[in-house]
């Protein structure tokens, strides 16, 4: 099982920029995609953000796409989520996790290890 541990959230004005960090542990070898997602009160868990092996592919919700990006550093085993032009939508529970597969790259059903969350509240 990945251990993954969620960093770097917190209370920002619209506009601003936040950088998200996942570090991951334990057993690692068959993830095939690390991803975002995230939850508001009430809401469904969307995915926001993917980064799958084969060349380091990523995938973008459409709500985010030219303002989010993810990316990962393998020597530190740690996935990156940097968060521009941050609006009050945005605000929600972020969560990394893993997944053994490379279809489905922003299906939540398909990953099987999470982090415990990080909180992005972005006020107007």
């Amino acid at each position: 099982q990945v251990q993954l541990v969620e960093f770097g959230g917190g209370s920002v004005q619209a506009g601003g920029s936040l950088r998200l960090s996942c570090a991951a542990s334990g057993y690692t070898l068959s993830r095939r995609c690390m991803g975002w997602f995230r939850q508001a009160p009430g809401k469904e868990r969307e995915g926001v953000a993917a980064i799958c092996t084969g060349g380091g592919t990523t995938y973008y919700a459409d709500s985010v796409k030219g303002r989010f990006t993810i990316s990962q550093d393998n020597a530190k085993n740690t996935l990156y989520l940097q968060m521009n032009s941050l609006q009050p939508e945005d605000t929600a529970m972020y969560y990394c996790a893993a997944s053994p597969w490379v279809v489905g790259p922003l299906r939540g059903e398909l990953y099987n290890d999470w982090g415990q969350g990080t909180q992005v509240t972005v006020s107007s």
